[in-house]
């Protein structure tokens, strides 16, 4: 009889609003994945020190010498594919830089394996997803090799942070309806001159799809050439729009034509994966470990509340952001579109924009007049119209860089941050002051915080592109110099107020991209 120990982390409960539907059958082929551990964990350990505390002695890593130093140790694999072999599971491959197996078999080969029951469940937003509650647990000699083990649920894990502009928008007294090209928000915000040639953007996408005809047809609109766009598709993930503007497509083609028509000299390379806990981490890590595109600069905008992720995978998340930071990537993740509660009906925070290892990105309600700006507050629209995510994570303690900072309530109390604030910083996301695009062949204006990642992502790659090197994670630089950053002390987000200096509305504030490109 073989000891079995519970896997620390992989507690799930029913989902609330979710029905069992029906058993899955026993027969049906699934994959799932097992992340390990790493090795020289406490030397990884100290270098992330390092970059935390911004030390300009250390210098990225290659994805070659990570892999060898900082990967999964060979041993480690060789248990995880005889208690494969053990459970009659297939291994479909290895990957020892991202410390994956990805390990195929039946529903029920994988019950038995891992000592769990997987439903259908039925959820009114969610829709179907094969699910299971309660913890996973692998046998003695894999406890403490196995950090995660992602797959057996394939829940919806994610949410797009885009805000289409309702055709009908009762304009607010002080608001009138306007809206900007990228470049035109480039401008505004001072980025520094160049097309990013030379430097690689990798795009997280979980679902839709964008037209070639839509992105040529937008950058000949707006007078800049077409930018190498690279769909990568990571496990059954691929290009596939729908045809529905409202939908995923929005997303992805937002994203691809803020950066494009920022830095059109780059390539654009698009993750597409599966939208769960699995598809979304294995995306990430696939842009991070990708040694043929090598993106330095990561967009990331889709989440969900801290609370909806389980330990594992919030964990197994957090270190890959860990290892793009040791790599020198930068990842920009959109801090929400539902103001402090994110939707969840409490104050949260958005995951992956927690991680300490992402440059958060909140949003802003902009108005220019003529080439500059001549006001900028916080985005909320109301309920309906959605404001920047921002509060204090539960899951990560106060950064290094955050120390000595407090949070603004709405009420005006200030109160020293007890985790990780977010966001960092924030760009143009009202959808009332949103972003000209093209969509499934309809010219419309979007907003939420979806626009600010990309936006920053485009802002860091031309940055790189001038350096000759990658800026990898910025923060530690960041809040050492605040004036590079237009400081947005207007507005609320719901449970937090903007204020002079940090606050969880727009973190540090909007960019000035010069002063930026001077601070990194």
């Amino acid at each position: 009889m073989v000891n079995r120990q519970p896997l620390p982390g992989s507690e799930r409960t029913a989902e609330q609003g979710s029905t069992v539907v029906g058993q899955c059958d026993p027969a049906e082929r699934i994959e799932v994945f097992v992340i390990l551990r790493r090795q020289r964990q406490a030397q990884f350990d100290a270098l992330m020190s390092k970059i935390e505390a911004g030390d300009p002695s250390v210098k990225p890593l290659s994805r070659e010498a990570f892999a060898k130093d900082y990967g999964a140790a060979p041993d480690d694999i060789a248990k995880v594919k005889a208690f494969a072999a053990a459970h009659g599971l297939t291994v479909v491959r290895e990957d020892p830089a991202a410390r994956q197996v990805l390990l195929s078999g039946t529903i029920a080969q994988f019950e038995t394996a891992f000592g769990v029951k997987l439903e259908h469940y039925q959820h009114h937003t969610a829709g179907q997803f094969r699910g299971r509650t309660g913890t996973i647990s692998v046998p003695d000699d894999l406890h403490g090799i196995v950090q995660a083990v992602l797959g057996l649920d394939n829940r919806p894990q994610a949410r797009p942070h885009f805000r289409i502009r309702p055709p009908f928008q009762p304009a607010k007294a002080h608001q009138q309806a306007s809206s900007f090209t990228p470049p035109q928000l480039a401008s505004l915000y001072q980025f520094p001159q160049g097309d990013g040639s030379g430097e690689c953007v990798g795009i997280i996408e979980l679902g839709g799809g964008y037209n070639t005809s839509d992105l040529k047809s937008y950058f000949a609109s707006l007078g800049v050439a077409s930018p190498k766009v690279t769909p990568v598709g990571v496990d059954e993930g691929s290009n596939q729009p729908s045809g529905d503007p409202n939908g995923p497509d929005g997303e992805v083609t937002l994203d691809i034509e803020i950066v494009g028509a920022i830095v059109p000299g780059a390539t654009i390379a698009v993750y597409f994966t599966q939208n769960s806990d699995a598809g979304f981490i294995d995306a990430v890590s696939s842009a991070v470990h990708d040694t043929t595109n090598k993106p330095t600069v990561i967009s990331i905008s889709w989440g969900g509340p801290e609370s909806s992720w389980t330990a594992q995978s919030l964990q197994a998340f957090n270190s890959v952001l860990q290892t793009a930071a040791a790599l020198g990537v930068t990842v920009c993740a959109a801090s929400g579109d539902s103001g402090s509660s994110d939707g969840s009906g409490s104050d949260q925070v958005d995951f992956p924009a927690s991680s300490p290892y992402v440059l958060a990105c909140g949003g802003t309600s902009l108005t220019a007049s003529g080439t500059s700006i001549s006001h900028e507050v916080v985005w909320n629209d109301g309920a309906q119209g959605g404001a920047s995510g921002g509060g204090v994570s539960r899951a990560f303690p106060v950064p290094v860089w955050q120390q000595g900072l407090s949070a603004t309530s709405s009420s005006g109390a200030k109160t020293a941050l007890s985790g990780r604030g977010v966001p960092d910083v924030a760009g143009d996301a009202s959808p009332v002051t949103g972003y000209s695009v093209l969509i499934d062949g309809t010219q419309t204006v979007v907003g939420g915080t979806s626009a600010v990642a990309p936006l920053w992502s485009a802002l860091i790659a031309r940055i790189n592109a001038a350096k000759g090197q990658p800026a990898g994670l910025i923060n530690p630089k960041l809040y050492k110099a605040p004036g590079a950053l237009n400081d947005i002390t207007q507005g609320n987000n719901g449970s937090f107020a903007a204020s002079p200096g940090w606050d969880a509305c727009t973190g540090l504030g909007s960019p000035d991209g010069q002063k930026v490109a001077a601070a990194l």
